[in-house]
């Protein structure tokens, strides 16, 4: 289902340390929990299930300390996050150049799955958008489905940091049944020559890339591995070649939240994914991993609370990019001083 049950805590509950940060994180949980503005999303039907009271926060240093609140080990479909990984994943497997030939970098401005190329070029926007998504994940090496398949969740288990991953299939079996405007995008950029003739493949490996089942604490590993320069802060594992986080970082900052992306840069400053199942992933470099999982969207396809929550979180710590290149960043002090609740 698309929002599972509980997996089992992969951390003690002990090891979550007692923190100002820690108690500013409870009180925005507190604060927001009552917030019921946005709906869940429906144009996946599965995804419609989801129960819109739950909430978490969680955040991840570089030492591995975990902070978090609320329904953080609540399992629920990745979905558009997975651009993120997968975009990463075939950096390494064809290199920069042969994928900005198939895949813009642009913002568009435009809805997450607008029918919309490139005029000039003919490419998708971005990896971030739907149909630039499509032409990243047929990029994935392989000698056919099975192996494409295994490879991706193999990548994804380095950036989690443990083998207990699986996809949802009532969710897969879901968006393959209704994910007609994917099917043709995908045709449109065949006619094109950004993706090879293997449509039904590519289109299947997307939809199962989006219902991978992970939870708030994964996610906030999986962004703290970005943060750690492509590092699992918690295994020690390399997830990512080093030298292609940059290019990640990059495409989160300017299209990662859709055609919110400018506001976002603008009040929060920080590379970033959401996702309609309700989940965001935020990335403040060199520091710290932070992901909300609320499945109340607006009508951009972004978690309500999560927005809100990342948006404190910025302006409260000094998280901006401008911030943090001008030494204003306050989160390293908070962290180092641990203290008693």
């Amino acid at each position: 289902m698309a929002s599972g049950d509980n997996r089992e805590a992969e951390i003690n509950p002990s090891e979550v340390v007692a923190s100002p940060f820690q108690s500013f994180l409870n009180d925005l949980h507190l604060k927001y929990q009552s917030l019921r503005d946005g709906k869940v999303a429906t144009y996946i039907p599965e995804l419609a299930k989801a129960n819109p009271d739950l909430f978490g926060i969680c955040a991840i240093s570089l030492d591995g300390r975990v902070f978090e609140v609320g329904d953080c080990h609540q399992l629920f479909t990745i979905q558009s996050i997975s651009k993120v990984f997968v975009y990463g994943m075939v950096l390494e497997d064809r290199g920069r150049d042969y994928v900005l030939s198939k895949v813009g970098v642009e913002p568009t401005g435009d809805a997450f799955n607008a029918i919309v190329l490139d005029e000039r070029s003919k490419r998708p926007y971005n990896p971030m958008v739907n149909a630039g998504a499509i032409a990243t994940t047929s990029l994935i090496k392989g000698a056919g489905p099975t192996e494409r398949l295994n490879r991706m969740l193999d990548m994804f288990r380095r950036y989690i940091g443990h083998s207990d991953i699986f996809i949802d299939i009532s969710v897969f079996m879901s968006e393959r049944t209704t994910g007609h405007r994917n099917r043709a995008m995908a045709h449109l950029m065949h006619h094109f020559g950004m993706i090879d003739e293997k449509i039904d493949e590519a289109i299947d490996l997307y939809f199962q890339q989006c219902s991978l089942m992970v939870n708030c604490h994964d996610l906030a590993v999986m962004a703290a591995t970005l943060a750690n320069n492509g590092i699992n802060p918690i295994t020690g594992e390399q997830a990512l070649d080093s030298s292609y986080v940059k290019d990640i970082l990059s495409v989160m900052y300017t299209c990662g939240m859709y055609n919110f992306a400018g506001e976002w840069a603008y009040k929060v400053g920080l590379p970033a994914k959401s996702g309609v199942s309700g989940g965001i992933i935020v990335v403040v470099p060199n520091q710290i991993g932070i992901a909300v999982f609320s499945p109340l969207l607006d009508e951009r396809g972004n978690s309500v609370r999560g927005v809100k929550v990342c948006e404190e979180l910025s302006r409260h710590f000094g998280l901006h990019m401008f911030d943090l290149a001008m030494g204003r960043c306050k989160v390293v002090e908070m962290l180092s001083n641990p203290k008693k609740l």
